[in-house]
């Protein structure tokens, strides 16, 4: 009995112990199971993470070239300094080059220590970004090490990074834009382009120890960064370069507080040429606030006012207002509604309105006044636009209708954005959503006011109308160019569709020639490259600056030459603040300033009318060496009047120089001692004369005038010198000297 009970007291034991096993192995089994086939690919990663460490190799960005081949934006190299602490086999080799480098890179050298201290590491970045000077610097510190300290010669290691840089600092700030500190691109062309500019970054794996301590640098892998691909622009240097320069020039000369913008179009592609912005900023210090008067302002401020303030005035100074930036653009906008009234049969060419000063636009409205006052009496539909008569737009506009009003400025382009391949683009604004209109948005907007538009949608329509009628999309970008400089992608010009007729634009382009050269454009007008332009004065409603004041913007928008139209150009000052603001006063000069410096350039034949060629510009010979009897006849052959300096009998010098330019019939000095290039004259106030006063002053005074402005010269009054009064000069010095006259377009409501 008793062994029956052990045996099956064993028995049962034996089976509860065969279970316990099974159940052991089977879980252990299944834990197998889960291991290698449900977590299998996650733990092998995680293994491989541990084992292996993945450092990025940053790519080279590409460079941006202006359509010349000149570098508007390149990445130079610099370089991270590495740390690898597992090296160190004590404090004292740690507080060695430590403080070494600290000396070296600026850096605090208990900072450097706390990374030095870390015994497990090969890799520990210390400083990145440093210039060649400090390169060369820490390779000397590199010897002194391994010389010192045998084991340590790989303790410091240099890898190659990337900077951006811009060799032109506020050189179309606006349009490039600027990398953030990791190379992204932040604004402009940058920011639009980054994923072509960027790259590919490269990578260093390195493998980790089985305590999972870096393996030094000789068990790396690394696979090559590749780099990204580089812009050709539409933008040429030399143009943006005359845009930029009489911009900041108009800016001081008009005391502009909002600043301005200068695009110059080709009209037949929608290539931008130049692309002006000011005031601009440093490309290469795009966070330095760079209006000074804004700087005094903040030094004043503190705490998180100081902060936001900052914000604001950083995002103002990038904002690139050729393209982000609404305006009413006055009278500009006149040439949309005479081109729609054309091309309706609204209006022809022998079309009259009378103007008596002031026109109701409909019974019970106030009257809206012209900027004559006393009216132009009748005129017909030329003579209105050269004018700049509201009254008269507002019968045309009427005569036009709201429908066609709204199609026409939707099929312009105004209320769509233009597709320029730049971030941040703007569209222009209608009186309503659907385009609808009341009556007095129809008597308004017929010359300008109530709607808004961009510049660029202004430049591009003027070009549609220089083109022949066709709305083309404006663009930055020419080419793209991979790493070895082969052309990858080529923009190529678009036709969005055709708004008018070419019998239209070429009356259109006659009709604003005309403006150029007798109505409220001719201080536009360039001698010789028969300009076709509108100006516009317009009112910024709700945005003054002060409490009962009215600011205006200041504009022109033409194109030449008017037979054969190649480039558009608008110039738009945003409040100018001086004794002048009608873009008639401000905004025209520097129009033809600009002109007169494109058309050359662009090879634009010149075709000058009898009387302007008395007062063109030609050059000056080369006199120099010459017996004074010889060097007399020359440039009596020359065309020019000789006046001598000295008692000598040979020219050892001469103003203007050779090559100079020069008024035709102007005055050569010839200096026949060197004691007679001390001779100076003092620069007369020739500001507010005629053409034929300003000759007789000038040659008083033994100097020269080039002439610059309107081809009218009976009528027009110079207005500004290139040189001070009663500044000292040699005699013979050429002062430039701008004629136009103090017609005014039309200041709205």
């Amino acid at each position: 009995m008793g062994d029956k009970v052990l045996s099956g007291i064993k028995t049962r034991a034996m089976i509860l112990l065969s279970l316990i096993l099974a159940f052991g192995f089977g879980s252990v089994a299944c834990r197998l199971f889960y291991l290698h086939i449900i977590q299998g690919e996650e733990l092998s990663e995680r293994a491989v993470d541990q084992q292996l460490s993945d450092t990025t190799v940053s790519a080279k960005r590409g460079s941006i070239f202006d359509r010349n081949g000149n570098t508007l934006a390149s990445s130079a190299s610099v370089w991270k300094v590495i740390l690898a602490p597992a090296y160190f086999e004590n404090d004292s080799q740690r507080e060695y080059v430590s403080e070494g480098l600290a000396t070296i890179l600026g850096m605090s050298s208990d900072d450097i220590l706390e990374l030095a201290k870390k015994n497990d590491s090969y890799y520990q970045t210390v400083k990145r970004r440093i210039e060649s000077d400090e390169r060369d610097k820490i390779l000397n510190f590199v010897d002194e090490v391994s010389k010192k300290y045998e084991r340590l010669a790989s303790v410091i290691v240099l890898e190659e990074d990337y900077k951006r840089y811009y060799p032109y600092d506020d050189f179309a700030a606006s349009v490039i834009g600027f990398t953030g500190s990791d190379g992204q691109g932040l604004s402009g062309i940058e920011y639009e382009y980054d994923s072509y500019l960027t790259g590919t970054p490269g990578r260093i794996v390195t493998e980790n120890d089985g305590w999972g301590t870096t393996m030094p640098f000789e068990y790396q892998q690394k696979e090559d960064a590749q780099d990204g691909n580089s812009l050709v622009l539409t933008i040429d240097e030399t143009i943006q370069h005359f845009l930029e320069k009489y911009l900041k020039q108009g800016i001081i000369d008009y005391e502009v507080a909002e600043g301005a913008v200068a695009v110059c179009m080709d009209v037949q592609t929608g290539e931008i040429l130049g692309m002006a912005v000011e005031n601009s900023f440093d490309l290469n210090n795009p966070y330095e606030i760079a209006d000074e008067s804004a700087q005094k302002e903040l030094e004043k401020l503190g705490g998180t006012q100081k902060e936001e303030r900052t914000n604001e005035l950083l995002a103002k100074q990038w904002r690139n207002k050729a393209i982000s930036d609404t305006y009413y653009p006055g009278s500009v906008y006149k040439v949309i509604t005479a081109s729609a009234a054309l091309e309706e049969n609204a209006a022809n060419l022998n079309s009259t309105y009378f103007c008596s000063g002031s026109l109701v636009p409909y019974e019970g409205e106030k009257e809206i006044r012209c900027h004559n006052t006393l009216g132009h009496g009748s005129q017909n539909f030329t003579e209105a636009l050269c004018n700049s008569c509201n009254p008269a737009f507002m019968m045309i506009g009427k005569s036009l209708g709201s429908e066609k009003y709204w199609e026409y400025f939707q099929s312009f382009g105004f209320n769509s954005r233009t597709g320029i391949d730049l971030p941040g683009e703007a569209t222009g604004l209608f009186f309503t959503s659907d385009g609808s209109m009341g009556p007095i948005d129809l008597a308004i907007g017929s010359f300008g006011q109530g709607i808004t538009v961009t510049p660029i949608e202004m430049v591009t329509a003027m070009s549609t109308i220089a083109n022949g009628g066709y709305s083309v999309r404006p663009y930055i970008v020419k080419q793209i160019l991979d790493a070895d400089g082969n052309v990858v992608e080529t923009t190529e010009p678009v036709i969005k569709r055709q708004v008018i007729s070419q019998t239209t634009a070429d009356t259109m382009a006659q009709i604003l020639e005309k403006n150029a050269t007798e109505g409220t454009a001719k201080n536009g007008y360039v001698a010789g490259y028969r300009v076709a332009g509108k100006t516009g004065t317009s009112e910024k409603i709700g945005q003054s600056r002060v409490e009962g004041q009215t600011d205006y913007i200041a504009s022109y928008c033409g194109f030449a030459p008017a037979d054969d139209p190649q480039i558009a150009v608008l110039v738009y000052f945003d409040t100018p603040t001086g004794d002048a603001y009608y873009g008639s006063q401000v905004a025209a000069p520097v129009f033809a300033s600009i002109m007169s410096e494109i058309c050359p350039y662009l090879g634009i034949e010149a075709q000058y009318t009898e009387e302007e060629l008395e007062y063109v510009d030609t050059v000056a010979g080369t006199y120099l060496s010459m017996d004074i009897e010889e060097a007399l006849v020359q440039a009596q052959e020359d065309g020019f009047e000789p006046y001598i300096c000295g008692e000598g009998s040979k020219v050892l010098a001469q103003v203007p120089q050779a090559g100079s330019k020069i008024p035709r019939g102007g005055q050569i000095v010839f200096y026949t001692t060197s004691d007679s290039t001390n001779e100076t004259v003092s620069v007369p106030d020739l500001v507010g004369y005629t053409v034929a006063q300003v000759n007789e002053i000038a040659a008083e005074y033994n100097i020269n005038v080039s002439f610059s402005g309107s081809v009218d010269l009976d009528t027009v009054y110079s207005y500004a010198q290139s040189v001070d009064p009663d500044e000292k000069v040699s005699p013979g010095t050429v002062v430039s000297v701008y004629f136009g006259n103090n017609d005014v377009d039309d200041t709205v409501m």
